[in-house]
């Protein structure tokens, strides 16, 4: 069985340590993730794991043949060859047996003896040929194109220069690559963050069928929770193994951690209070043994450390500008490049409150419709009207490129930081992966990933009610991630956005817009989870969706009944009518009766006998989800009744 491993490894980087004894195993069948905060040096083991960077203490240990391939988290860069070209150089491993192959058989040829190193040679060449047979090398083509298209690109792509295409989609062919090699281990740092839904989808798939082991970092949860089975930590230069999914290892992570917060405070009152009282008795000769046996116990204090990554932060939006109930009305809107027709025929009326997910594949249309509601594309057929009000801020994937300042970091959140927040201005940088002297770095000098974030944190800063946010978590880590969802969960402002981060769009989305490219946009109101299934419905030819149009009203129009309708229309009418209502009532009574047991389930929680009960409680946050989550596929169907209803008045 091909493996990788290291033992006890070490690496230093001047006075500070990365690594410190760590040891891992990887081999066939593992699926591992590497977690940890920002920092902490998850890419620097990715490399020692991969042989391209030397430890300083330790050993590395793989086995004789063993090929280990490592998807790196930037800079690619793709050479002149097509798309299809520069993927199929995976294959070049299996190229170079054959042509070993073909030495061995010449050897054969010339040799007379029937020895040890015959033996040796026919060996060989039997092993290559069925490495070759298993790495699918006869079949490539097709695989290729498989793995490609699986990826997001298109039939007409693969002809395409590689090097045509933007660094995020390069990432994509480097991706390719690294799967159709086909190794025993593969290393993928954050290999889902230039992947859509749809992507990461066929990814999770390919991975659950594939052989060899996996170590990936990534800050995509569902993605880790679908694809591993146990988790490394690299914390403080420790790495630290937790068998189980990844959700299981943030729960008993948090249960450490709350611990180790509780200590670190206490360590801190310890130490505040040793250097009161050296402070106050230093120069009082009577107390200079007592002063002298402190000090000693103030050097014995082991500090316990806490990166910065680990503290929790809070962030709230500054309070949402009052507007009207309509935030943005589209009427008929249409959308063109040359003969390509991105958006055709789009009715959509959004209110107050709501936090709508643009979904479809790419290059049907998302980031185009937020541009044409941010008003930064006008040429469009149809109509866009904004309500009473409104103030808009937008979010754009190329932001930062536009980003040119002389200022600091620090400098350039403030300028737009109000007031009330200027005192939180380092706390909420931190939020956003800003800690230590980053803060000070020149905006000049960052990097694309540093711009991205700096230009969302100004943007959440200023005063708007309307937040249009096209891939807002690209560049966040985790915990920034649960920062920026807490507080667009609490904001009471319209949020209209794009992620590809699918529990992301869950937590935060209570409307969903579907667009696909050649198809009318779909409107659904409820949740991720209802769209899925109504989706899933619609795919299996079920019903014929939850509306017509992409109207927020239910798209059901004023209901009027023809001229002339006939007595049995008239009385099919009214039975449906009755039946919608009864459903309403066992929709509004079930409702209630979700709320009953919420509060049952919060007040339980809630009795201090219980906290020290990690399994009772998180037994009672799970039918809590489970409560809100039916509440809120209720409150969906409810709508749609409730405006059916309206219709037949």
């Amino acid at each position: 069985m091909a493996f990788v491993q290291f033992t006890e490894v070490g690496l230093a980087f001047g006075a500070r340590d990365i690594l410190k004894g760590a040891s891992i195993f990887l081999a066939e069948g593992t699926r591992a993730a590497l977690a940890g905060p920002n920092g902490a040096g998850k890419s620097t083991l990715m490399k020692i794991a991969a042989g391209l960077v030397m430890p300083d203490t330790g050993e590395r240990a793989i086995t004789k043949g063993a090929r280990i391939s490592y998807l790196p988290q930037t800079d690619v860069v793709a050479g002149e060859n097509t798309v299809f070209e520069e993927a199929e150089k995976a294959y070049g491993f299996a190229a170079d047996l054959l042509g070993r192959q073909e030495e061995i058989g010449r050897l054969l040829e010339a040799s007379t003896a029937d020895d040890d190193s015959t033996s040796r040679l026919l060996e060989e060449h039997a092993h290559i040929q069925d490495a070759v047979e298993g790495s699918g090398y006869w079949r490539r083509r097709d695989r290729v194109r498989d793995v490609l298209m699986g990826l997001g690109f298109r039939e007409r792509d693969l002809d395409r220069p590689a090097g045509e295409f933007s660094g995020g989609w390069q990432m994509r062919v480097a991706l390719a690559k690294v799967l159709l090699e086909n190794p025993d281990v593969m290393l993928l740092d954050e290999p889902t963050n230039y992947l859509d839904i749809e992507a990461r989808g066929w990814l999770e798939e390919f991975l659950s069928k594939y052989a060899g082991g996996v170590l990936v970092v990534s800050h995509d949860r569902y993605f880790l929770d679908t694809t591993v089975r146990e988790v490394y930590e690299l914390w403080n230069g420790k790495l630290s193994r937790y068998p189980g999914s990844y959700s299981a290892y943030e729960a008993r992570r948090a249960q450490e951690l709350e611990a180790t917060f509780v200590a670190w405070e206490r360590q801190q009152e310890e130490v505040a209070r040793l250097e009161d009282f050296i402070r106050r008795f230093r120069y009082q000769a009577t107390k200079a043994s007592l002063v002298q046996s402190r000090v000693k116990q103030l050097e014995k204090i082991v500090p316990i450390e806490i990166p910065e990554g680990m503290k929790k932060i809070h962030f709230g939006f500054p309070p949402a500008p009052h507007s009207g109930k309509a935030t943005v009305r589209i009427e008929g809107l249409r959308k063109a490049y040359g003969a390509h027709r991105v958006i055709e025929g789009l009715d959509l009326e959004i209110e107050r409150g709501m936090k709508v997910a643009f979904v479809g594949p790419n290059g049907a249309g998302k980031s185009t419709l937020m541009r044409i509601i941010a008003g930064l594309d006008r040429e469009f057929e149809g109509s866009l009207r904004f309500g009473s009000g409104v103030e808009a801020s937008y979010f754009a994937q190329d932001t930062a490129e536009r980003m040119v300042s002389d200022r600091t970091v620090e400098e350039e959140a403030e300028a737009l930081c109000p007031t009330d927040l200027l005192p939180k201005i380092r706390n909420l940088l931190g939020a956003f992966l800003f800690r230590g002297d980053d803060v000070e770095k020149s905006v000049r000098v960052l990097s694309g990933g540093e711009r991205s974030r700096l230009a969302l944190l100004k943007m959440l800063l200023r005063p708007a009610n309307l937040l249009i946010l096209d891939e807002p978590t690209n560049h966040l880590d985790l915990t920034s991630k649960d920062v920026l969802l807490e507080a667009l969960k609490s904001f009471a402002g319209t949020v209209l956005f794009v992620s590809h981060d699918r529990l992301f769009i869950e937590e935060l989305a209570d409307r969903v817009l579907e667009l696909e490219d050649g198809a009318s946009p779909r409107w659904y109101v409820g949740d991720y989870r209802y769209f899925l299934e109504k989706k899933a419905s619609l795919d299996a030819g079920g019903d014929s969706g939850p509306q017509a149009s992409a109207r927020s009203d239910g798209g059901g129009g004023d209901g009027a009944q023809p001229r002339g309708a006939s007595y049995g229309e008239d009385k099919a009418r009214k039975a449906r009518s009755r039946k919608l209502q009864k459903r309403e009532e066992e929709i509004l009574a079930r409702l209630e009766a979700i709320g009953a047991q919420k509060a049952a389930a919060e007040r339980e929680m809630s009795l201090p006998s219980n906290y020290s009960d990690g399994a009772r409680m998180k037994r009672l946050a799970g039918g809590v989800e489970e409560l809100d989550r039916e509440a809120a596929a209720l409150n969906a169907e409810w709508e749609l009744v409730a405006g059916e209803l309206a219709s037949d008045d």
